[in-house]
């Protein structure tokens, strides 16, 4: 198998987990949380998607899409390219707010469009390029990929099970 298959396969599977767990959710149980200080469905996914966006823009080059697409106002935010949520208290985590559920989904379908057509450029030996040098060892464009679909992955399952809290 093609190594530009297997990171489309990863990837291609985050779409149908990400629906499933926003479709027809009003923005209000989008912003709900399970408990005081808890991440909402709505943040998770915007989360992920900007982790997306963000680092894999910084390999790929240009201009995140959060900020070319001006995302930021459909999730109650300025389309700041350096908030990405990591480290987001409580308070931070209340005020992402989308607009509704198809806002979520529209941001990831256009941030995965890129990834998977720039995936589509890649060879085995870019896998092997440096490009993190502030950790020991050094981040590959491998290691970066399959890092970013992990995190996604994780916080795509974490929006499914708070999902279900929604009974």
């Amino acid at each position: 198998m093609d190594v530009r298959d297997i990171l489309k396969d990863g990837y291609g599977r985050l779409p149908e987990t990400i629906e499933a767990a926003v479709r027809d959710l009003t923005p209000e149980q989008l912003r709900w949380a399970p408990q005081p200080g808890a991440n909402s469905i709505g943040w998770l996914v915007w989360h992920l998607t900007r982790v997306q966006d963000h680092h894999l823009t910084g390999v790929i080059g240009g201009e995140q899409i959060y900020v070319t697409g001006d995302w930021g106002p459909r999730f109650g935010l300025k389309s700041d390219p350096s908030d990405t949520g990591y480290g987001h208290g409580p308070e931070q985590v209340a005020r992402v707010a989308p607009r509704d559920w198809e806002t979520l989904t529209g941001y990831f379908g256009a941030v995965l469009a890129r990834t998977v057509a720039w995936v589509e450029t890649l060879t085995p030996a870019d896998l092997d390029r440096i490009v993190d040098r502030n950790w020991d060892p050094p981040v590959t464009l491998g290691v970066r990929l399959v890092s970013v679909l992990d995190d996604d992955a994780q916080h795509a399952g974490q929006a499914a099970y708070v999902r279900g809290l929604l009974g």
